[in-house]
Protein backbone atom coordinates (compact mmCIF):
# COMPACT_ATOMS: atom_id res chain seq x y z
CA UNK A 1 0.00 0.00 0.00
CA UNK A 2 1.18 3.68 -0.48
CA UNK A 3 -0.29 7.57 0.06
CA UNK A 4 -1.40 9.24 -2.86
CA UNK A 5 -3.75 12.37 -3.34
CA UNK A 6 -6.27 11.13 -5.27
CA UNK A 7 -9.17 13.20 -7.45
CA UNK A 8 -11.85 11.42 -8.48
CA UNK A 9 -15.76 12.60 -9.98
CA UNK A 10 -19.17 10.62 -9.31
CA UNK A 11 -22.23 11.69 -10.10
CA UNK A 12 -20.72 15.13 -10.69
CA UNK A 13 -19.34 15.27 -7.18
CA UNK A 14 -15.97 15.52 -7.62
CA UNK A 15 -13.32 15.03 -4.26
CA UNK A 16 -9.39 15.24 -3.80
CA UNK A 17 -8.15 13.07 -0.65
CA UNK A 18 -4.98 11.84 0.28
CA UNK A 19 -5.86 8.04 0.45
CA UNK A 20 -4.06 4.16 0.75
CA UNK A 21 -3.57 2.83 -2.60
CA UNK A 22 -2.51 -0.83 -3.58
CA UNK A 23 0.34 -0.78 -5.67
CA UNK A 24 -0.99 -3.32 -7.76
CA UNK A 25 -3.68 -0.83 -9.03
CA UNK A 26 -0.54 1.06 -10.77
CA UNK A 27 -0.83 1.60 -14.13
CA UNK A 28 1.54 -0.50 -16.18
CA UNK A 29 5.37 0.98 -17.14
CA UNK A 30 9.02 -0.23 -17.52
CA UNK A 31 10.23 1.91 -14.98
CA UNK A 32 8.84 1.62 -11.20
CA UNK A 33 10.01 4.37 -9.02
CA UNK A 34 9.67 5.54 -5.16
CA UNK A 35 9.05 9.38 -5.30
CA UNK A 36 10.53 11.45 -3.37
CA UNK A 37 9.33 15.03 -4.03
CA UNK A 38 6.72 16.44 -5.78
CA UNK A 39 5.70 19.97 -6.42
CA UNK A 40 2.66 21.92 -6.80
CA UNK A 41 1.96 23.69 -10.43
CA UNK A 42 -0.58 25.80 -11.91
CA UNK A 43 -1.96 22.97 -13.89
CA UNK A 44 -1.87 20.60 -10.35
CA UNK A 45 -3.78 23.36 -8.80
CA UNK A 46 -6.33 23.48 -11.52
CA UNK A 47 -6.86 20.00 -11.19
CA UNK A 48 -6.83 19.36 -7.10
CA UNK A 49 -9.52 22.27 -7.41
CA UNK A 50 -11.40 21.27 -9.98
CA UNK A 51 -10.93 24.26 -11.52
CA UNK A 52 -10.44 23.44 -15.26
CA UNK A 53 -11.31 20.03 -17.03
CA UNK A 54 -7.29 18.54 -16.60
CA UNK A 55 -8.09 15.00 -15.57
CA UNK A 56 -9.29 12.70 -18.02
CA UNK A 57 -9.46 9.63 -16.39
CA UNK A 58 -11.33 9.29 -13.22
CA UNK A 59 -9.72 8.53 -10.51
CA UNK A 60 -6.39 10.20 -11.07
CA UNK A 61 -3.59 10.51 -8.48
CA UNK A 62 -2.58 13.83 -9.00
CA UNK A 63 0.93 15.43 -9.28
CA UNK A 64 2.48 15.82 -13.01
CA UNK A 65 5.86 16.28 -11.21
CA UNK A 66 8.08 14.40 -9.26
CA UNK A 67 11.67 13.23 -8.47
CA UNK A 68 12.87 9.94 -6.88
CA UNK A 69 14.81 6.71 -7.21
CA UNK A 70 13.95 3.81 -9.20
CA UNK A 71 12.97 0.22 -7.87
CA UNK A 72 12.90 -1.85 -10.17
CA UNK A 73 13.03 -1.33 -14.43
CA UNK A 74 13.12 -3.36 -17.59
CA UNK A 75 14.06 0.00 -19.53
CA UNK A 76 17.58 -0.38 -21.16
CA UNK A 77 18.59 2.90 -19.67
CA UNK A 78 17.39 2.59 -16.13
CA UNK A 79 18.76 0.87 -13.64
CA UNK A 80 17.82 0.41 -9.73
CA UNK A 81 18.59 3.59 -7.46
CA UNK A 82 19.03 5.61 -10.34
CA UNK A 83 17.64 9.14 -9.50
CA UNK A 84 15.18 10.62 -12.19
CA UNK A 85 13.40 13.73 -13.06
CA UNK A 86 9.60 13.35 -13.99
CA UNK A 87 7.83 16.33 -15.84
CA UNK A 88 4.43 16.62 -17.89
CA UNK A 89 4.12 13.57 -20.49
CA UNK A 90 0.28 13.52 -19.20
CA UNK A 91 0.73 12.35 -15.75
CA UNK A 92 -2.00 14.05 -13.45
CA UNK A 93 -4.45 14.07 -16.22
CA UNK A 94 -4.14 11.33 -18.60
CA UNK A 95 -1.92 8.76 -16.52
CA UNK A 96 -1.94 8.42 -12.70
CA UNK A 97 0.64 11.21 -11.12
CA UNK A 98 3.19 11.70 -8.85
CA UNK A 99 1.93 12.93 -5.44
CA UNK A 100 2.03 9.54 -4.62
CA UNK A 101 4.80 7.62 -2.61
CA UNK A 102 5.04 4.84 -5.92
CA UNK A 103 5.08 5.42 -9.23
CA UNK A 104 4.94 3.54 -12.71
CA UNK A 105 6.45 5.13 -15.42
CA UNK A 106 7.94 4.89 -18.70
CA UNK A 107 11.86 5.21 -18.69
CA UNK A 108 11.65 7.28 -21.92
CA UNK A 109 9.84 10.20 -20.06
CA UNK A 110 12.85 10.60 -17.92
CA UNK A 111 15.15 12.66 -17.40
CA UNK A 112 18.05 12.03 -14.81
CA UNK A 113 19.02 13.86 -12.17
CA UNK A 114 22.14 16.00 -12.31
CA UNK A 115 24.89 15.07 -10.26
CA UNK A 116 24.98 18.49 -8.61
CA UNK A 117 21.42 18.76 -7.99
CA UNK A 118 19.63 16.71 -5.55
CA UNK A 119 15.94 15.66 -5.69
CA UNK A 120 14.29 18.32 -3.13
CA UNK A 121 16.56 20.87 -5.19
CA UNK A 122 14.63 19.39 -8.40
CA UNK A 123 11.02 19.85 -7.60
CA UNK A 124 11.73 23.06 -6.01
CA UNK A 125 12.35 23.92 -9.46
CA UNK A 126 9.87 21.15 -10.96
CA UNK A 127 7.83 22.13 -14.17
CA UNK A 128 7.74 25.81 -13.78
CA UNK A 129 11.48 26.55 -13.62
CA UNK A 130 12.22 23.58 -16.25
CA UNK A 131 9.51 26.03 -18.15
CA UNK A 132 11.27 29.59 -17.46
CA UNK A 133 14.23 27.81 -18.66
CA UNK A 134 12.76 26.86 -22.04
CA UNK A 135 11.84 30.59 -21.88
CA UNK A 136 15.12 31.52 -21.32
CA UNK A 137 16.81 29.80 -24.15
CA UNK A 138 14.42 30.62 -26.60
CA UNK A 139 15.17 34.01 -26.42
CA UNK A 140 18.73 33.19 -26.71
CA UNK A 141 17.97 31.20 -29.65
CA UNK A 142 16.80 34.25 -31.09
CA UNK A 143 19.32 36.62 -30.71
CA UNK A 144 18.70 38.32 -26.96
CA UNK A 145 21.38 38.12 -25.24
CA UNK A 146 21.68 41.10 -23.35
CA UNK A 147 19.12 44.18 -22.76
CA UNK A 148 15.77 44.54 -20.83
CA UNK A 149 13.43 41.29 -20.60
CA UNK A 150 10.06 41.65 -19.20
CA UNK A 151 8.88 39.26 -16.70
CA UNK A 152 4.61 39.00 -16.56
CA UNK A 153 3.32 37.11 -13.39
CA UNK A 154 6.83 37.68 -11.81
CA UNK A 155 5.53 36.32 -8.21
CA UNK A 156 4.32 32.94 -9.55
CA UNK A 157 6.56 29.85 -9.98
CA UNK A 158 7.39 30.68 -13.52
CA UNK A 159 7.65 34.05 -13.30
CA UNK A 160 9.80 34.05 -9.64
CA UNK A 161 12.11 31.17 -12.07
CA UNK A 162 12.19 33.15 -14.95
CA UNK A 163 13.64 36.54 -12.91
CA UNK A 164 16.28 34.39 -11.00
CA UNK A 165 17.60 33.03 -14.14
CA UNK A 166 17.51 35.85 -16.45
CA UNK A 167 19.03 38.54 -13.89
CA UNK A 168 21.89 35.82 -13.26
CA UNK A 169 23.11 35.83 -17.06
CA UNK A 170 23.15 38.97 -17.13
CA UNK A 171 20.09 40.59 -18.52
CA UNK A 172 18.27 43.60 -16.82
CA UNK A 173 14.90 41.95 -15.43
CA UNK A 174 11.63 43.94 -15.02
CA UNK A 175 8.77 41.95 -13.16
CA UNK A 176 5.13 42.84 -13.46
CA UNK A 177 2.73 41.69 -10.56
CA UNK A 178 0.15 42.91 -9.00
CA UNK A 179 1.45 42.49 -5.51
CA UNK A 180 3.03 45.66 -4.68
CA UNK A 181 4.41 44.50 -0.66
CA UNK A 182 6.95 41.65 -3.26
CA UNK A 183 9.04 44.32 -4.30
CA UNK A 184 11.14 43.03 -1.77
CA UNK A 185 11.46 39.58 -2.99
CA UNK A 186 11.48 40.16 -6.35
CA UNK A 187 14.42 42.55 -6.21
CA UNK A 188 16.18 39.72 -3.71
CA UNK A 189 15.38 37.45 -6.74
CA UNK A 190 17.31 39.59 -9.16
CA UNK A 191 14.48 42.20 -10.65
CA UNK A 192 16.10 45.52 -11.61
CA UNK A 193 13.00 47.06 -11.87
CA UNK A 194 9.26 46.36 -10.70
CA UNK A 195 6.47 47.43 -12.49
CA UNK A 196 2.59 47.16 -11.68
CA UNK A 197 0.67 44.61 -13.85
CA UNK A 198 -1.96 47.10 -14.04
CA UNK A 199 0.07 48.83 -16.91
CA UNK A 200 -0.52 46.04 -18.99
CA UNK A 201 -3.59 44.00 -18.10
CA UNK A 202 -6.03 46.72 -20.15
CA UNK A 203 -6.41 47.25 -23.73
CA UNK A 204 -3.16 49.01 -25.69
CA UNK A 205 -2.81 50.41 -28.73
CA UNK A 206 -1.43 47.55 -31.73
CA UNK A 207 2.21 49.48 -31.28
CA UNK A 208 3.52 51.16 -28.13
CA UNK A 209 6.90 52.25 -27.75
CA UNK A 210 9.52 50.07 -27.85
CA UNK A 211 11.49 49.15 -24.94
CA UNK A 212 11.86 44.95 -24.16
CA UNK A 213 14.54 43.39 -26.19
CA UNK A 214 12.64 40.16 -24.52
CA UNK A 215 9.60 38.89 -23.21
CA UNK A 216 8.82 36.20 -20.71
CA UNK A 217 4.93 35.69 -20.35
CA UNK A 218 3.04 33.57 -18.17
CA UNK A 219 -0.13 35.22 -17.99
CA UNK A 220 -1.79 35.35 -21.35
CA UNK A 221 -4.68 37.69 -23.39
CA UNK A 222 -3.98 41.52 -23.01
CA UNK A 223 -0.80 41.40 -20.68
CA UNK A 224 0.68 39.18 -23.61
CA UNK A 225 -0.63 41.93 -26.67
CA UNK A 226 0.61 44.88 -24.97
CA UNK A 227 4.34 43.11 -24.45
CA UNK A 228 4.14 42.30 -27.52
CA UNK A 229 3.27 46.11 -28.32
CA UNK A 230 6.11 47.10 -26.47
CA UNK A 231 9.08 44.85 -27.83
CA UNK A 232 11.76 45.93 -29.39
CA UNK A 233 12.63 45.66 -33.14
CA UNK A 234 13.84 41.62 -33.67
CA UNK A 235 13.01 40.95 -29.99
CA UNK A 236 11.43 37.66 -28.77
CA UNK A 237 8.39 36.96 -26.92
CA UNK A 238 8.16 33.65 -25.17
CA UNK A 239 4.71 32.68 -24.42
CA UNK A 240 4.07 29.91 -21.83
CA UNK A 241 0.85 30.24 -19.92
CA UNK A 242 -2.40 31.61 -19.45
CA UNK A 243 -3.02 33.06 -15.79
CA UNK A 244 -4.72 36.21 -17.08
CA UNK A 245 -6.96 34.09 -19.73
CA UNK A 246 -6.08 32.12 -22.96
CA UNK A 247 -7.49 35.22 -25.26
CA UNK A 248 -4.90 37.06 -26.96
CA UNK A 249 -6.63 40.25 -28.33
CA UNK A 250 -3.66 41.56 -30.17
CA UNK A 251 -2.79 42.35 -33.86
CA UNK A 252 -0.31 41.46 -36.59
CA UNK A 253 1.60 44.95 -36.34
CA UNK A 254 4.54 44.04 -33.52
CA UNK A 255 5.28 41.07 -36.13
CA UNK A 256 5.35 42.32 -39.51
CA UNK A 257 6.70 46.04 -38.75
CA UNK A 258 9.22 45.08 -36.11
CA UNK A 259 9.98 41.92 -37.07
CA UNK A 260 8.85 40.63 -33.55
CA UNK A 261 8.93 37.00 -32.94
CA UNK A 262 6.26 34.87 -30.56
CA UNK A 263 7.31 31.50 -29.75
CA UNK A 264 5.33 29.05 -27.91
CA UNK A 265 6.89 27.59 -24.55
CA UNK A 266 5.19 23.59 -24.33
CA UNK A 267 6.91 21.73 -21.54
CA UNK A 268 4.36 19.01 -21.63
CA UNK A 269 5.75 17.01 -24.94
CA UNK A 270 8.96 18.60 -25.49
CA UNK A 271 11.51 16.13 -26.69
CA UNK A 272 13.87 14.67 -24.35
CA UNK A 273 17.39 16.19 -25.57
CA UNK A 274 15.53 19.13 -25.23
CA UNK A 275 14.87 18.63 -21.49
CA UNK A 276 17.92 17.08 -20.89
CA UNK A 277 19.37 20.66 -22.31
CA UNK A 278 16.95 22.02 -20.20
CA UNK A 279 18.07 20.47 -16.71
CA UNK A 280 21.81 21.06 -17.47
CA UNK A 281 21.57 24.56 -17.46
CA UNK A 282 19.19 24.95 -14.62
CA UNK A 283 22.20 22.32 -12.80
CA UNK A 284 24.35 25.03 -14.32
CA UNK A 285 22.69 28.71 -14.08
CA UNK A 286 20.20 28.41 -11.32
CA UNK A 287 21.32 30.35 -7.59
CA UNK A 288 20.49 27.57 -5.22
CA UNK A 289 20.38 30.59 -2.42
CA UNK A 290 18.03 32.08 -4.92
CA UNK A 291 15.86 28.89 -5.61
CA UNK A 292 15.82 28.37 -1.41
CA UNK A 293 14.35 32.14 -0.84
CA UNK A 294 11.68 31.17 -2.88
CA UNK A 295 10.78 27.68 -1.94
CA UNK A 296 8.31 26.46 0.59
CA UNK A 297 7.94 22.94 1.31
CA UNK A 298 4.80 21.32 2.65
CA UNK A 299 3.43 17.57 3.26
CA UNK A 300 1.38 15.56 0.72
CA UNK A 301 -1.15 16.03 3.67
CA UNK A 302 -0.80 19.49 2.99
CA UNK A 303 -0.98 20.39 -0.77
CA UNK A 304 -4.70 20.15 -0.71
CA UNK A 305 -4.71 23.14 1.13
CA UNK A 306 -2.14 24.90 -0.53
CA UNK A 307 -3.58 23.95 -3.94
CA UNK A 308 -6.80 26.07 -2.65
CA UNK A 309 -4.04 28.62 -1.92
CA UNK A 310 -2.54 28.90 -5.38
CA UNK A 311 -5.49 29.19 -6.73
CA UNK A 312 -7.00 32.67 -4.95
CA UNK A 313 -3.14 33.86 -5.95
CA UNK A 314 -1.84 34.00 -2.19
CA UNK A 315 1.11 31.99 -3.02
CA UNK A 316 4.82 33.02 -4.31
CA UNK A 317 7.56 31.43 -6.03
CA UNK A 318 7.21 27.66 -5.30
CA UNK A 319 5.80 24.73 -3.28
CA UNK A 320 8.09 21.48 -2.51
CA UNK A 321 6.05 18.37 -1.67
CA UNK A 322 7.68 16.32 0.64
CA UNK A 323 6.65 12.49 0.04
Amino acid sequence: MFKALQLSQQAQTFGAAVVQLDEASLPPGDVQARVEYSTLNFKDGLAICNKSPVVRLWPMVAGIDGAGVVLSSTHPDWQVGDRFIHNGWGLGETRWGLLAERASLQGQWLVRLPASMSTRQAMAIGTAGYTAMLCVMALQDGGVHAGEVLVTGATGGVGSMAVALLSSLGYTVVAATGKADEQTYLKGLGAAEVIERASLAAPGKPLQKERWAGVVDAVGSHTLANACAQTRYGGVVAACGLAQSADFPATVMPFILRGVRLQGIDSVMAPLARREEAWQRLARDLDPAKLEAMTCEIGLEQAIEHAQLLMQGKVRGRIVVKI
